[in-house]
């Protein structure tokens, strides 16, 4: 058998210097970070209101009102790809960053890779009900984010652990825990954990086509309101656990290997 160091084909990806995504995740010490991101497809130009992104910007606003550091993404105003399936040709060609946002530097996803992977303790994700599902672009986001759960898939490496995640979902249709079963299946999938009651939602019914009015009462409603800073709140009692948790795990006892034995028993 005759076997050839030297490639058969040429190379058609240039040496380049690994991206700036490609960075080991790090903790960081101040206050806890909250990452808004907002679903809806809301033509920016043309504005409207949109009840899901209403109630993530009020529990955003509680957020900062409490000391945390806070950040939005309006999947609206960020222009990004769709998937393109590489992993469904080959698991490999999946890679971390994704190939298209190493490739195009006008791809925005790196927006949502930098706050999800590297930058949030909790992310709080606000779609409205489409025929029964999530928004398109939250489609269009999660499926782009298949590289971060290949990465434990195809390199045993998880990029995102301790982070805690929760929801708002709103729509003038039905189909709220199917809407919200999905979202809490793809975010637990890449290594997000959940507090108790994790997202808040609102429906008026298949029935209610009178779009106007769903508008108001989501508008009018401190409870609702209520509801998305109480969510908030359980999601950063939960972050605030973990990290408590992960000092703790730092820390090594005075004494040595005898006094952690003695410790551990």
């Amino acid at each position: 058998m005759l076997v050839s160091a030297a490639a058969a084909t040429d190379r058609q990806k240039a040496p380049h210097a690994a991206h700036p995504l490609a960075r080991d995740p790090e903790p960081h010490d101040g206050p806890l970070r909250v990452l808004g991101i907002s679903t809806t497809v809301m033509d920016p130009a043309h504005p409207r209101t949109s009840t899901s992104e209403l109630l993530l910007d009020a529990a955003l606003a509680h957020g900062r009102a409490h000391g945390l550091e806070t950040r939005m993404l309006k999947l609206s105003e960020l222009g990004f790809r769709a998937c393109e399936g590489f992993y469904s040709k080959s698991a490999q060609a999946c890679t971390w960053p994704c190939s298209i946002t190493q490739m195009d530097p006008k791809d925005q996803m790196e927006q949502v890779y930098e706050g999800i992977v590297h930058w949030a303790d909790v992310i709080l994700v606000a779609t409205p009900i489409r025929w029964g599902a999530a928004s398109s672009l939250y489609h269009k986001m999660v499926e782009r984010m298949n590289c971060v759960q290949n990465q434990v898939t195809i390199r045993d490496k998880v990029l995102i652990r301790d982070k805690v995640a929760g929801f708002v979902i709103t729509g003038g249709q039905d189909n709220i825990q199917a809407v919200a079963g999905s979202m809490l299946g793809f975010f637990a999938e890449i290594g997000c954990i959940f507090p108790p009651f994790p997202y808040v939602a609102h429906s008026r019914g298949w029935s209610a086509e009178d779009m106007e009015n769903n508008v108001r009462s989501v508008e009018g409603s401190e409870e609702l309101r209520e509801g998305t800073r109480g969510l908030l709140d359980r999601c950063v009692e939960l972050a605030r656990g973990l990290r408590e948790r992960r000092s703790c795990a730092t820390k090594v006892p005075r004494g040595g290997r005898k006094a952690h034995r003695d410790r551990t028993r």
